[in-house]
């Protein structure tokens, strides 16, 4: 599945991209012209394969121009990986002859642009367990709910979502579903106000007894990690590396900075500039060391994954330990790159102020750490890992 690897994007429209980042921050508004500039260059067509008018790129491929956008407009390049995850799930279906989701490279083909409904509260594994009630009925399923970070509010054509049809307790299944814009029964709920990642404008929408017919149910599976199957599997593997690569970036963004500002900055005790202190040097250093820990990892389980390697019921487990290595990782780089600044990053026309508050974000992001500890232990213990922990 390996091809030669071209950039999208222009170093132009990055450009132009960066210059928007503090407006969309400050006015905690939704990125629509890098959306637009984005769209219009190909950009969302990168895991469309080429039968359906995209680029045909695997996660490898996708993920590092993800990473190119985000080192220069991280939230825009993380709300846009909603959309790039789930072509790319549908992508990597169709590859293996499942034809299941092809409606889906068809529409993104057209332009139509896919948004991820996933999140809830109170329910710490999103996908495979749901606080949204699914209803089986006369030709689809009715869903009940109320979806957070429902990410790319504005502009979405279609929001994937899940929920539990428990009409047999002893056998409660979760149904995968999209609902398109123009359906009926549900509502956008704006509470898109938060620490960082602003420009996402991922607001909440509230399922109202919305009826989404059988042609866009896309996965009815048992509830639980027990009834993950490679489409839940496609999912982690390609939101979660695409999370990844954007916090990667702003460690990255954080470090040149630093090393910039280092050369430039001045002590009324020191005849050099700051880069010379031993403790710059030595934080420096730090920030360097734990960087050069992430891309080999991140690289190495994107490609692993777009070379088709077989890992068997490990992937999950080594999903989700890139995720959380990536984002531990990235957040002390750009914590340490914060301490360095001598107090010009808490200004908020300092570029590390924002840094710092879309680094936060990160750790947000399912998996979270409890359950990246849990699958990873359990993984390698053999441990079922729907089984409940026991204390004492």
């Amino acid at each position: 599945m390996s091809t030669i690897y071209a950039p999208t994007l222009s170093e132009e429209l990055l450009a132009h991209c960066a210059e928007r980042v503090s407006m969309y921050d400050r006015e905690n508004r939704f990125c629509q012209e890098d959306f637009e500039e984005l769209k219009e260059a190909g950009y969302l067509l990168m895991a469309v394969p080429k039968e359906f008018g995209g680029k045909g790129m695997t996660l490898a491929e996708v993920a590092r121009e993800t990473r190119r956008l985000a080192y220069y407009a991280p939230a825009t390049a993380l709300c846009i990986n909603m959309h790039n995850y789930w072509v790319g799930v549908a992508a990597d279906i169709y590859r293996t002859g499942d034809r299941s989701t092809q409606w889906i490279l068809e529409r993104a083909g057209k332009g139509d642009v896919f948004a991820a409904g996933h999140a809830e509260t109170g329910n710490d594994l999103p996908i495979i367990y749901s606080t949204t009630k699914a209803e089986k009925v006369e030709g689809g399923y009715r869903f009940v709910g109320h979806k957070a970070f429902g990410s790319l509010t504005p502009v979405w054509d279609w929001l994937g979502i899940h929920g539990m049809d428990s009409s047999d307790p002893n056998n409660r299944k979760i149904v995968h579903a999209f609902i398109h814009r123009d359906m009926s029964g549900y509502s956008i709920k704006e509470t898109w106000d938060v620490l960082g990642m602003r420009a996402t404008r991922s607001d909440d929408t509230i399922l109202q007894n919305i009826f989404v017919p059988d042609r866009y149910i896309v996965r009815i599976i048992p509830a639980g990690f027990g009834g993950a199957d490679f489409f839940v599997l496609c999912i982690f593997a390609w939101a979660l590396i695409g999370f990844a690569n954007v916090y990667y970036a702003i460690a990255q963004r954080a470090l040149d900075l630093t090393i910039e500002a280092a050369k430039k900055k001045t002590s009324v005790t020191m005849s050099h500039p700051m880069s010379h202190h031993a403790e710059v040097q030595h934080g420096i250093a730090d920030m360097i060391l734990e960087l050069d820990t992430i891309e080999p990892h991140l690289e190495k389980i994107a490609r692993d994954w777009s070379n088709e390697v077989d890992y068997g019921p490990q992937w999950s487990s080594k999903i989700v330990s890139a995720k959380y290595h990536t984002v531990e990782s990235a957040w002390k780089i750009v914590d340490r790159a914060l301490d360095l600044s001598g107090g010009f990053g808490m200004f908020k026309k300092s570029e590390l102020e924002h840094l710092f508050r879309d680094a936060r974000a990160g750790r947000f992001h399912p998996a979270n750490s409890a359950l990246t500890h849990e699958i990873v232990a359990k993984t390698a213990l053999g441990i079922n890992l729907d089984e409940q922990p026991r204390w004492g």
